[in-house]
């Protein structure tokens, strides 16, 4: 039996260039965890990761073709406005005398299984779930010829509408699983999970509905990690980014067990970045980390507004963060910073308070921050809680492909406001930031001329004035002349005039 593993092309978004809530990280490594799981079982598996190849749709439909499945299990993955041209392109495959079965796993499909197979006939069964054991026993049914409807964590059409098997319990022991397949490149920084799920449940994070319908988080040992690093260092790899929502993990364990993690990374003298919540954190791990190779950390603080991080269900409070951030910089590590700075449920006073906790934690000094900090907005998807939440409130609208997006209304019209402004004009300046020959191109020091830290400057400027303008009370001015007219002012300050 011929099994074809598969990550989609992707297209890249102009609305969402700039946000990556699309997917979990981890799921960059999905496809090489199924592939590697499936031709252990002695099939000819064969992995296309059309998306790092930067192939198109064309190239990929010769791939497929050209290798003649009789089963294709593709890591599916919502990009956007465009994710239908990928529904597009399965029914064209189809209708090109493709009958290989089709089979989508991955957090989009785990989180609206029931949307695309009510929509998309040319999918013949979604993996909701953890996927490992799922896969292998759907290509034994299918190569023997047997019925494969009762296959626990299987999500299929009937004639009464869409069916989900008994839910798939997660492994026990994540050290079960096979290292992924990879494409390597020399050089490169290589994704790697040291640990599967997370033990909150944010209520904007996809991970823990994937997983358990709510917290799991599983450790793989230390001495299987360190396995697959030192595997990969075999073939030149130095520089590792751990995909973990959590690399620490809950408790006392969680911390022994990084402890011990460290101690057994430190003689290989690699560097490596990591995520992490920020109650996770004291300066005995942080020295720990920074002495086995930690050279870069993403803290989860998400808010510095008390009441918005109880809605989002963080379990952690702005003072842990402020301590997080703090104990980084004594272990010589400068933080990046998630953060939201826009909610549904955000006040004036919240968003005041979030400007306050950035300006007290230095953390509005560089453009490639600041810009991000000031702009970032919770995105709601199906299966989260948050939809959920917003749904039972009557304030969410599905939107995007197959209702995925929920289009969520603000509870108060002065934010929504402040938000219509702020994000086109952070949006403008990421844009010029890409762009060769801007005076803000990141690739050309453009902080030795000066110019980042008057744009950085004038952004912090602009929002501290549009948090006073919705505050007046007054109508407020339309949003699209407003952001035309502050573009304009970016204009000036780029170019001297």
């Amino acid at each position: 039996m011929r099994i074809l593993i598969l990550e989609h092309p992707r297209i890249k978004s102009q609305k969402h260039f700039n946000d990556i809530a699309n997917t979990p990280l981890w799921s960059c490594l999905m496809g090489g965890y199924t592939a590697e799981g499936l031709e252990k079982t002695g099939r000819e598996v064969h992995y296309a990761d059309a998306a790092s190849r930067e192939w198109d749709f064309e190239r990929t439909t010769e791939e497929v073709f050209h290798f003649r499945p009789h089963m294709i299990c593709i890591n599916a993955v919502y990009f956007w406005e465009h994710t239908p041209e990928f529904f597009d392109w399965l029914a064209s495959i189809k209708d090109n005398g493709l009958t290989a079965h089709i089979n989508l796993f991955g957090f989009f499909p785990t989180l609206a299984h029931g949307a695309i197979l009510a929509s998309n006939p040319a999918v013949d069964s979604v993996s909701v779930g953890e996927c490992e054991e799922t896969l292998p026993a759907l290509a034994e049914r299918l190569e023997k010829g047997l019925d494969w409807h009762d296959i626990r964590g299987l999500a299929f059409r009937t004639p009464t509408g869409v069916h989900v098997t008994d839910f798939r319990k997660p492994a026990s022991d994540p050290d079960k699983f096979s290292f992924p397949r990879r494409d390597l490149k020399p050089g490169e920084t290589v994704s790697i999970l040291a640990s599967r799920g997370c033990n909150n449940h944010c209520s904007f994070c996809p991970v823990p509905v994937f997983y358990n319908k709510g917290p799991l988080w599983r450790g793989r040992s230390p001495e299987n990690i360190v396995q697959e690093v030192t595997l990969l260092m075999n073939q030149g790899i130095r520089d590792f980014y751990f995909v973990d929502p959590n690399f620490i993990g809950p408790g006392r364990k969680g911390k022994a067990r990084t402890m011990d993690l460290c101690r057994r990374l430190a003689p290989l003298s690699i560097t490596f970045g990591m995520e992490t919540r920020p109650c996770d954190l004291d300066a005995e791990i942080l020295e720990t980390l920074v002495s086995a190779g930690l050279r870069s950390l993403l803290l989860g603080v998400e808010s510095g507004s008390a009441g918005i991080l109880n809605n989002l269900n963080k379990g952690a409070s702005q003072n842990i963060s402020e301590q997080a951030i703090g104990l980084c910089r004594s272990a010589g590590i400068e933080p990046e910073i998630g953060f939201l700075m826009f909610v549904p449920d955000s006040t004036l006073t919240d968003l005041a308070h979030n400007l306050a906790f950035l300006r007290r934690n230095l953390l509005l000094d560089k453009l490639d921050r600041t810009v991000n900090l000031l702009c970032h907005y919770q995105i709601v998807f199906m299966g989260t809680s948050g939809y959920r939440h917003f749904q039972d409130q009557n304030r969410l609208a599905p939107a995007g492909p197959l209702g995925f997006e929920g289009d969520v209304s603000y509870g108060d019209h002065r934010v929504k406001w402040v938000s219509e402004v702020m994000i086109p004009v952070c949006h403008c300046v990421l844009r010029d930031m890409s762009q060769p020959g801007s005076p803000t191109d990141w690739r050309c020091g453009s902080a030795d001329n000066g110019t980042d830290k008057r744009v950085n400057d004038f952004l912090v400027d602009t929002f501290e004035r549009l948090l006073a303008t919705a505050g007046q009370g007054s109508p407020l001015p339309r949003a699209e002349p407003l952001v035309e007219d502050i573009e304009a002012d970016l204009t000036g300050i780029y170019y001297g005039s």
